[in-house]
C-alpha cells in the first residue's frame, strides 16, 4: 500500500506512471487522464460528500481524482475497464477503495454500491451519454451525480427551451443539472482539443414510473426524430397515428400543433405522453 508522499511523487510522475504501465492512451476508449490537482480538489468539492458517503467512481484512470475521493468519504467503489490500470489503482490507493475491473456499461451499480451512494467520474467522451443513462436508471439511482464531460454535451444536458433534445429531456427526467465548473484541456493527459465541463445532477423522483419510462421515451424521441417539423407530423409519423388523434392528444396537453420538439419542457413530455395514451 502506497504511502501519502509516494502518492503524491507518484502524481508528479505521471508520465512515467503510464510509460511503467506500457499505457498508451487510448483513443477508442476515451482515454484523456485527469491529473490537475487543483481541479481534482473542486471535483470533490462539488461532490458534497458526507464522511459516510459510499462512492462509485467510474474509469478511475491513473487513481489521482480515487486518493482523493478515498480522503474525503467512507468508501469508494472505482470501476476500470483496464486491467493495467486497475491493478495500478489497486496497489496505489487506500484500503478504503475497492477495483472492479469491469465495463461499467454492464455493471449494476446498486449491487456495487448498495442503496445509498454518489457517483462521480471522469467520463470517456465516447461513451459518456450510454454510462450517464446506465447510471440515472439504476436500480436505486445514485443520490447524486458529479461528472466530467464534454462542455458541449454539459451544454445539452442543461439546455431549456427552446434548445431542448432528447439528451436534455433524459437527463432532466431523472434529475437536476446544473454545470459546476469548465475545465481546460490542460487537466488532462494527453490534453483533448475541447473544453470539459463539471455536471452536478441531483437525483429526483421521475414523474412516472419505471413501467411507462420506456413508452415515455419512445414519445419523447418520434418527437425529435425530424427536428424541423412540427410536433404533429414528428409524431404521427413516429408513432404511426392518426394526425387528427395526435393534434386532439396535443390540443389536450396544451401544447400547439404546430411547436416543436426542442420547445417543450420534460413536464411538457409528460401531458404529451399521456395525452396520446388516453387517445388510444
Amino acid at each position: 500500500m502506497a504511502s501519502p508522499s509516494a502518492d503524491v511523487d507518484a502524481d508528479r510522475n505521471w508520465r512515467a506512471q503510464l510509460s511503467a504501465l506500457g499505457l498508451t492512451p487510448s483513443k477508442g476508449l476515451g482515454q484523456n487522464f485527469l491529473h490537475d490537482r487543483g481541479v481534482v480538489r473542486r471535483i470533490v468539492e462539488i461532490a458534497e460528500l458526507d464522511p459516510d458517503a459510499t462512492v462509485l467512481e467510474i474509469g478511475p484512470g491513473l487513481g489521482v481524482l480515487t486518493r482523493a475521493l478515498a480522503a474525503r468519504a467512507a468508501s469508494v467503489i472505482a470501476v476500470e475497464v483496464d486491467s493495467r490500470l486497475a491493478q495500478h489503482v489497486r496497489q496505489t490507493t487506500p484500503e478504503n477503495v475497492t477495483v472492479i475491473e469491469a465495463d461499467a456499461l454492464r455493471i449494476e451499480p446498486g449491487a456495487l454500491a448498495g442503496s445509498d451512494y454518489s457517483v462521480v467520474a471522469n467520463l470517456p467522451y465516447s461513451i459518456a451519454n450510454a454510462i450517464l443513462r446506465r447510471m440515472q436508471e439504476a436500480i436505486p439511482a445514485p443520490r447524486a451525480l458529479t461528472i466530467m464531460v464534454q462542455l458541449e454535451v454539459a451544454q445539452r444536458i442543461v439546455a431549456t427551451p427552446p434548445a431542448m433534445s432528447v439528451l436534455s429531456v433524459a437527463v432532466q427526467f431523472y434529475g437536476t443539472p446544473h454545470i459546476a465548473m469548465r475545465v481546460g484541456g490542460g487537466a488532462f493527459i494527453p490534453p483533448p482539443n475541447v473544453e470539459s465541463a463539471v455536471l452536478r445532477i441531483v437525483t429526483q423522483t421521475p414523474p412516472l414510473p419505471r413501467d411507462e419510462q420506456a413508452a415515455f421515451f419512445r414519445v419523447v424521441t418520434a418527437g425529435f426524430a425530424q427536428r424541423r417539423k412540427q410536433l404533429v407530423n414528428t409524431l404521427a409519423t413516429g408513432l404511426s397515428r392518426e394526425r387528427h388523434t395526435v393534434i386532439a392528444a396535443l390540443q389536450s396537453a396544451r401544447i400547439a400543433p404546430t411547436a416543436r420538439a426542442e420547445r417543450l419542457t420534460v413536464e411538457d413530455w409528460v401531458r404529451v405522453y399521456r395525452a396520446l395514451n388516453d387517445a388510444l
